[in-house]
């Protein structure tokens, strides 16, 4: 039997649900679409018509509590994925969050033991971590195809946040309290698709700053002060001891630049890139080339590894969470996987702001 969706935050006026999740629940053998919510009567009943629900909310709590709904997503503004999420568990609700879970660590460690306690399946939409690319790489390293890893490098692009303007729909966003920004999404995506290749970071120091103090509001000349960062460096340790950059710049050029990371072992280095221009390594297909003494080869993605795209990838988080209800385990990644990320998103933040190496996870770091 199918496991019914519902999905608060669907908006039908071209929204990241609209956009994203409603066709991955379409692409998804398994789960199927039966209640949407957003905010307005009208919108509810529009959302309604367009995804071709029966059931369409302007209250999300009559979505977590509808028997026909098994699967909760939770596809709001940070602010509010708290209050969704937790009744979503009272009433015993699977549940799937976009990322970022919660607004900081002492909240996403709130959720993660709601959601334990209740015995549910729960996931966040950190969706690189099933790109069938990441997945491949990460296999190549595990496979030790460039021996003992020793060193990872990245330069993510954190465009539209950062740079000396913003998008009249993300003026919120430079507030940092909304929990909207190049730090909790950029740098939040990037280790969510880094879990799949490398170990966890362990250890950070870090820069963290905001170089436009004020944005000027796209299309309105309007401009209005900005306290979120927008340039993000990190330098640290992974668990098992190989030393870690990454890069972070915030900037506006109307979309993502291409991401690039190499992985440098003892006797090869991998090194991948982003296919397309104008989306990131957790949407895009990469390209790939391992290098070793004798040769350099340009990889081809197998194809049991299925299909790279932003759907796609949304797609295979549902399947993800389907598999998990249907065989009776945890999905991945969680929220205890996502508590993680938060935990390290705020130890970068602690090492900007004191100059001082922070220690982010638990277990050793060997040379």
């Amino acid at each position: 039997m199918d496991i019914r969706v519902g999905i608060v935050g669907a908006s039908p006026d071209g929204g990241w649900a609209a956009g994203a999740h409603v066709p991955a629940v379409a692409a998804t053998a398994g789960v199927r679409l039966t209640a949407v919510a957003t905010s307005r009567p009208e919108s509810a009943r529009r959302a309604g018509e367009a995804f071709g629900v029966a059931h369409a909310f302007s209250d999300w709590r009559e979505l977590v509590g509808h028997p026909e709904v098994d699967l909760v997503v939770v596809s709001v503004r940070v602010a509010r994925h708290a209050e969704v999420l937790r009744a979503a568990l009272a009433h015993g609700k699977h549940v799937l969050s976009e990322w970022p879970l919660a607004l900081d660590a002492a909240e996403a460690a709130e959720l993660a033991g709601l959601a334990e306690r209740a015995g549910v399946v729960h996931a966040v939409n950190l969706q690189g971590y099933h790109s069938p690319w990441a997945r491949f790489a990460g296999d190549l390293v595990a496979d030790g195809r460039i021996g003992r890893l020793d060193a990872v490098h990245v330069i993510a692009p954190g465009d539209p946040f950062g740079g000396p303007v913003v998008y009249p729909d993300l003026a919120w966003s430079t507030d940092p309290a909304a929990g909207n920004h190049l730090l909790s999404i950029m740098l939040g995506h990037t280790l969510g698709t880094l879990d799949r290749l490398v170990p966890p970071l362990a250890e950070v120091s870090a820069v963290v700053v905001n170089r436009h103090p004020e944005v000027e509001v796209v299309g309105t000349g309007e401009r209005i002060a900005n306290t979120a960062p927008d340039q993000v460096a990190v330098l640290g340790r992974l668990r098992g001891g190989a030393v870690a950059s990454i890069g972070v710049p915030g900037g506006f050029l109307g979309g993502p630049d291409r991401f690039w990371a190499k992985f440098v072992g003892t006797t090869g280095t991998l090194t991948v890139t982003g296919v397309d221009q104008g989306a990131y390594a957790h949407w895009t297909a990469w390209e790939a080339v391992l290098r070793t003494r004798e040769a350099e080869t340009a990889l081809t993605l197998p194809e049991h590894y299925g299909a790279p795209g932003r759907v796609e990838h949304i797609a295979a988080v549902y399947a993800e969470v389907a598999g998990a209800i249907a065989e009776g385990r945890a999905a991945e990644p969680g929220f205890h996987t996502a508590l993680r990320h938060h935990r390290t998103l705020e130890a970068v933040r602690r090492a900007s702001d004191t100059g001082n190496r922070q220690v982010v996870a638990d277990g050793p770091v060997r040379d």
